[in-house]
């Protein structure tokens, strides 16, 4: 724990105690090398209960143009029928009072089903940021260790080249002073 201590006070300028539950989550994934991400799909269709599967289905028909289209061909067909094929004996003559009746039931029950789904999605959308957010904060994490270990390489190869030129040195150093001896000689 205390390890985590200074690796949380390192990377977020916090002690481990002031992180959030996602940053506390996060960090100790990152240091027993846990992945983060995980199918937020699966997870989630497994906590839906029946009635949240339904209202999806109706929410994902009564959204697409396959309804639409074959909903205007319902009407089309009323119409016609109530005003062509039985002129006589209409069960529901025009204006289309009960039509209009059966359309404000079918909008009543389908707009809170709707909303319903609407408001599960909402909730996925947030587990979905917030595993977005988790999984760029691990990358950030390994990042910044790849960077302090990339730092900790160079900075030892720094020092062996330093230690290599100063060796240099030293040693043209000696052949720079053992080269004048050998000239006085030789005059």
């Amino acid at each position: 724990m205390v390890h985590l201590d200074e690796t949380a006070k390192r990377l977020f300028g916090k002690p481990l105690e002031a992180l959030g539950n996602a940053e506390r989550r996060v960090l100790h994934k990152a240091k027993t090398r846990q992945p983060v991400s995980e199918d937020l799909n699966v997870t989630f269709e497994a906590q839906q209960s029946f009635g949240d599967q339904l209202a999806d289905s109706i929410a994902r028909i009564g959204g697409s143009w396959t309804f639409i289209i074959s909903f205007l061909l319902f009407l089309a067909v009323w119409a016609f029928a109530n005003t062509v094929l039985l002129t006589r004996d209409a069960f529901d003559p025009y204006p289309f009072i009960f039509l209009n009746l059966v359309l404000s039931m079918v909008a009543a029950i389908q707009a809170p089903i709707i909303m319903m789904s609407q408001n599960r999605q909402a909730t996925r959308d947030r587990l979905d940021a917030s595993k977005d957010y988790e999984v760029n904060l691990r990358s950030e994490i390994e990042l910044i260790s790849l960077h302090n270990k990339v730092d900790t390489i160079l900075i030892a190869e720094i020092a062996k080249l330093q230690n290599e030129v100063a060796r240099l040195h030293a040693r043209l150093d000696r052949a720079g002073e053992a080269e004048p001896e050998t000239s006085a000689s030789e005059t």
